[in-house]
């Protein structure tokens, strides 16, 4: 009996290190779109490895994001609101701000273009045309960074859209549904590329790209670390490998040779 017990308790004992010595971790939150597009599940098992540090992701409208770093939440925050992020480095709720890699946002429409939007190269004219058409418009509406600067656009065009409007529908949804909303509704709406091309049923919605291209559609994603003074649990040492990984030639390089399902590369790394 206490033989056939012996090959048992080998076992456990060499399974037990696995078990027991949890690797260290940090937690990260980031934009939607890096996650709908595929991009950190290739990239942080790559990070893991290099690193030995395990990343605990939460995905989230870069709003949202930012909220959770500023609670101390998480250690660090991977975004896409550049002004924003140094304004939030600058009242000390963040450090060590780094750019990491851009993309760019395209305006979608039905493949009709109700509006005229391919008659414009420009992104404030393209929205001014379709509130003067009151053309069918979907919105995320939840502060993302896509939302950001979709209202930036619509300030720049002279006038926000009202709360009456009808033919303005906030969706409060991630940005594949509030695209696949204005499919069904044959909308206009903004999205980042990289979600946009990523989407499997792309082919199956009744939208194309309606403009692109303009300098105010470019789209910058950052990295910072949680300012670990407001926040006593925040880890700076692991949080900062982090920011060094996706900076240095190793993380770039990866970033740069990422291609979603259908063979796109969907951002460019610029890391200085």
């Amino acid at each position: 009996m206490r033989k056939s017990l012996i090959p048992f308790f080998l076992v456990c004992t060499l399974l037990l290190p696995v078990s027991i010595f949890a690797v260290e971790s940090i937690r990260v939150a980031s934009t939607t779109s890096t996650h709908n597009s595929g991009l950190l599940d290739y990239l942080l098992p790559l990070f893991t490895k290099s690193s030995g540090i395990a990343v605990k992701l939460t995905s989230v409208g870069t709003g949202e994001a930012l909220e959770l770093g500023k609670n101390g939440a998480v250690d660090a925050v991977l975004v896409h609101a550049e002004d924003l992020e140094k304004q939030l480095v600058e009242e000390g709720f963040f450090l060590d701000r780094e750019d990491v890699m851009y993309n760019d946002f395209v305006i979608l429409g039905p493949k009709n273009d109700p509006a005229g939007i391919k008659d414009t190269d420009k992104a404030a004219e393209a929205f001014r045309k379709i509130r003067n058409a009151k053309t069918t418009f979907t919105s995320r509406g939840d502060n993302s960074g896509t939302n950001m600067r979709e209202n930036r656009i619509w300030a720049s065009s002279g006038k926000m859209p009202s709360r009456s409007n009808k033919w303005y529908i906030s969706t409060g949804e991630d940005m594949p549904n509030c695209i696949r909303s204005a499919s069904q509704k044959q909308a206009y709406t903004i999205s980042d590329r990289a979600t946009w091309l990523a989407m499997d049923d792309r082919p199956q919605l009744y939208l194309d790209i309606v403009l692109e291209g303009d300098p105010s559609l470019f789209n910058q994603y950052g990295v910072m670390i949680v300012n670990p003074a407001n926040h006593k649990d925040i880890d700076y040492r692991l949080a900062m490998n982090f920011v060094i990984w996706l900076t240095s030639n190793e993380g770039q390089q990866a970033i740069g040779e990422f291609k979603d399902s259908h063979g796109n590369i969907l951002f460019t790394p610029n890391a200085k």
